[in-house]
């Protein structure tokens, strides 16, 4: 598997799926979140609708994944999941790594062969950077999957040196 990271904007990628650092509403919200909803346009609202009447009716857990289409995004899929809060006085570590291990067992059921992940939780949900860079990348490439591309696409400079590191280091 080839992992890349690489700066830009993630609704922008053309990859077989997009994955989405979603809260666990699935219903839209800000951030990669919202960027994904607002350019990918009201289907995948109505797709992560469908969702939660009825597989999901009390939303998608942490670490879990799901996918739904990509709307008029030029991927073909997005695929939702919930990264962990970050708290100093508990170790989530396991429940991020989740986040990339369920996501790419989404991405081979729907045989995708490129998928572009997000920084997931290093916003709002505050997980260190450099930690969850390492996190990110390790776990890509420990999950055994048939994906043959993984970019992790960081909209700022401090989020692409981070996972450009952690891409360096685990070669």
């Amino acid at each position: 598997m080839r992992i890349a990271a690489v700066r830009g904007d993630i609704t922008e990628q053309e990859v077989d799926a997009v994955v989405n650092a979603a809260n666990s509403s699935l219903l839209g919200g800000g951030g990669v979140d919202g960027a994904i909803h607002r350019r990918g346009g009201p289907e995948i609202l109505e797709a992560c609708r469908e969702l939660r009447s009825t597989r999901y009716p009390d939303g998608l857990g942490v670490g879990q994944a799901v996918a739904t289409t990509a709307g008029k995004l030029p991927a073909r899929w997005v695929i939702h999941t919930v990264g962990p809060t970050f708290t100093p006085s508990e170790d989530r570590s396991e429940l991020l790594a989740a986040c990339f291990r369920e996501s790419l067992k989404v991405a081979d059921t729907l045989g995708a062969s490129t998928v572009a992940f997000p920084a997931v939780s290093t916003g709002v949900y505050r997980y260190p950077l450099a930690e969850a860079a390492e996190i990110a990348v390790r776990s890509a490439r420990d999950t055994p999957t048939n994906v043959e591309n993984v970019r992790f696409v960081l909209f700022d400079t401090e989020s692409y040196e981070a996972f450009t590191a952690a891409v360096q280091h685990s070669e």
